[in-house]
């Protein structure tokens, strides 16, 4: 598999973890709203088993990892836990749709961030990809963005603000030292998910087969594999880049609710899941012009 993957273009190959990222990503609104437990309950069972089985993954594959030590890792470790918490709290706080379309507003935050942070110019490429996706997010979602509870559609407006951060610091990270994997940032980020949320768990409630079958897929696949490839992605691309793809959830997320529940996506749905389609593979297949400096 390693002597494949060598062949592969870098960017193509970032671009397939960013995609295998985004589908294990677009899985967690239906376990999070079918699971009856509180959302500190789900947070640290999911966050810990997390932890564990990237830990697992890491030893059985022989790649040496340590938790973070320094102080940009660690404040980036606690950054991707406030992501994990705030999002969980926020899709039982208001609909999975809010959450969602809120979250990724991460990538507005990342079009000024970035090309301030890494001195790079601004790309008019990246403001056109990321107004087009929101658009296609907004009409995907028609009639089903309610105005739903104000807190929970706080929480996801932070939580997409510091996913931005931590796309910035990982990239921060592979930059400065391209020798270092992050993953251990992502290991820390769980245990201190599980410390958080533990104060509210205990004592914790009886936990049926079923539901921790979910918790355990969510843990080791929606979570710990798919932050994996997240960070094995982001060594190829921009953060902008990486975020922009990962939009992707979005349109997987009513693929899961259909083949889970049935509920049948609206033509608004189709349309706009086509528009951010559309503007993905136009931004990823299309050769990337310089960037040009915005007057």
């Amino acid at each position: 598999m390693e002597r494949i993957l060598d062949r592969v273009p870098e960017r193509s190959k970032g671009l397939a973890y960013l995609v295998a990222a985004s589908l294990l990503w677009s899985s967690s609104g239906i376990f999070i709203k079918v699971l009856t437990l509180s959302a500190f309950h789900i947070a640290c069972y999911r966050s810990l088993v997390s932890a564990l089985a990237i830990a697992a993954i890491l030893a059985l594959r022989g790649r040496p990892w340590t938790l973070p030590r320094d102080p940009l890792s660690v404040a980036g470790s606690c950054i991707y836990a406030l992501v994990l918490v705030l999002f969980v709290v926020a899709t039982k706080l208001t609909t999975a749709a809010n959450a969602i379309f809120l979250q990724y507003a991460a990538p507005i935050y990342l079009l000024f961030l970035e090309p301030w942070i890494f001195r790079k110019p601004f790309a008019r490429r990246d403001f056109w990809a990321v107004a087009a996706c929101l658009g296609g997010m907004a009409l995907f979602f028609a009639g089903h963005l309610e105005k739903g509870g104000l807190a929970g559609n706080v929480l996801a407006l932070v939580s997409g603000f510091l996913l931005a951060l931590f796309s910035l610091i990982l990239k921060w990270k592979r930059e400065t030292r391209p020798g270092h994997d992050p993953i251990g940032m992502v290991v820390l980020g769980n245990l201190v998910v599980a410390l958080i949320c533990l104060p509210k768990v205990l004592p914790s409630p009886q936990v049926t087969l079923n539901q921790g079958l979910m918790l355990l897929y969510l843990g080791i696949f929606q979570l710990g594999i798919a932050y994996m490839f997240f960070t094995a992605g982001m060594r190829y691309l921009s953060a902008t880049a990486a975020l922009i793809t990962c939009m992707l959830e979005a349109v997987f997320n009513p693929v899961w609710v259909f083949i889970g529940v049935g509920e049948r996506p609206s033509p608004f749905a189709l349309a706009g899941g086509t528009v951010i389609l559309s503007v993905i593979l136009w931004y990823n297949l299309r050769k990337a012009p310089v960037p040009e400096p915005v007057d």
